[in-house]
């Protein structure tokens, strides 16, 4: 028996069984993975483009806000875009995005190769004018402009879209039997100079405002947000910038979507027209003070016939929301791809920073 053990711990025989074992659980794994298991397919973006993709660099993470660089296609249904942050692309892109925010207080860090003959280069922004610094530098630097405004060349913004025939409410009428509170305002960024907090600051006199958000030292989470809005007859939705063409933010498109009546002060009503039923909200402007939009409220929380017709056009539209900056850059990558025409455009300072002069 001794013998027997020797035998098969003989060196020569360890080896064999060594070098055996290793090929079968190799043998496992090969199989395993590549005949069990399918082949997964490598999108564009995590390999390198494909002879016929648009190259779209970033040349800043917009906001410092990561995404999946795969995702056009599954998530907008926009083929063919190969989205790079890698600078060494920067030749062969065929367009250079860049977000206003990430150069608004240092411009060093722009590209300074001379600009390939087809290569576009994407101003993105959609803070307000207001609290925007006017940069010089960028007066004619860029050729192709990604933001809210109508006229700008790619217009990315929240929306009031036509309702598909199968279209179910889930809000209205349901939402009336949360509400317990008449009027509501979330605000973190506060200034006794801004219109909307001099407004706030003669309105409460005469009517009760629930009030939330860090300059109240409420802070709110995103479903406590959402619940705040449903349970609220009014939102005031106040804007911190006025007299700007098209500027209005998810102040006035989360209140609609959520089932409360946005209470609107920034742009004038006709701004607000453009892109919102005019009875499916209320502007500041309608009425000669503060204390007489108080009283209009205050009635209409006594007439809930009134009320309710402010959630009319419900029956025929939705609120469409944008994705930030996933969508933003996907649909700029779109644009590039289907539009190769020559560009220029001139004077972005007057254009984004010049107030409203006219009612066009």
């Amino acid at each position: 028996m001794a013998d027997h053990i020797k035998t098969i711990l003989h060196p020569t025989y360890l080896l064999i069984f060594s070098v055996g074992l290793n090929m079968f659980l190799i043998h496992k794994f090969l199989q395993q993975h590549f005949t069990e298991s399918p082949v997964r397919t490598v999108t564009p973006s995590e390999d390198k483009p494909l002879e016929n993709s648009t190259i779209l660099l970033l040349w800043f993470w917009p906001s410092r806000k990561r995404f999946d660089l795969n995702s056009c296609c599954s998530r907008f249904n926009i083929d063919g875009c190969y989205l790079t942050v890698d600078r060494e692309l920067y030749s062969k892109a065929h367009g250079v995005l860049i977000n206003h925010r990430e150069i608004k207080s240092n411009l060093s860090d722009l590209p300074t190769k001379p600009r390939p003959f087809f290569q576009k280069w994407i101003w993105m922004h959609f803070e307000s004018p207001q609290n925007t610094k006017r940069l010089d530098a960028v007066e004619n630097l860029f050729n192709v402009t990604l933001n809210y405004r109508r006229d700008a060349d790619i217009v990315l913004r929240e929306q009031i879209m036509i309702k598909t025939e199968d279209t179910e409410d889930k809000i209205f009428p349901q939402v009336l039997d949360k509400k317990d509170k008449l009027v509501c305002w979330v605000v973190s960024n506060w200034n006794e100079q801004y219109e909307r907090v001099k407004y706030y600051n003669e309105l409460k006199k005469h009517i009760n405002i629930y009030t939330y958000g860090r300059h109240f030292e409420k802070a709110v989470s995103n479903a406590q947000y959402k619940e705040i809005l449903t349970t609220c007859k009014f939102y005031l939705s106040f804007e911190n910038t006025a007299n700007h063409y098209d500027y209005m933010t998810e102040k006035i498109f989360s209140p609609l979507t959520l089932g409360s009546v946005p209470v609107a002060l920034g742009a004038p009503r006709y701004i607000y027209e453009r892109f919102v039923p005019k009875d499916a909200f209320i502007h500041v402007k309608d009425f000669s003070s503060p204390q007489k939009l108080a009283e209009h409220l205050l009635s209409l929380d006594k007439n809930i016939e009134e009320y309710k017709k402010y959630f009319q056009w419900r029956k025929h539209f939705e609120v469409k929301l944008v994705n930030y900056p996933e969508e933003h850059v996907c649909r700029a990558c779109q644009y590039i791809r289907t539009k190769k025409d020559y560009q220029v455009f001139r004077n972005l300072n007057k254009w984004y920073w010049d107030a409203i002069k006219d009612e066009t």
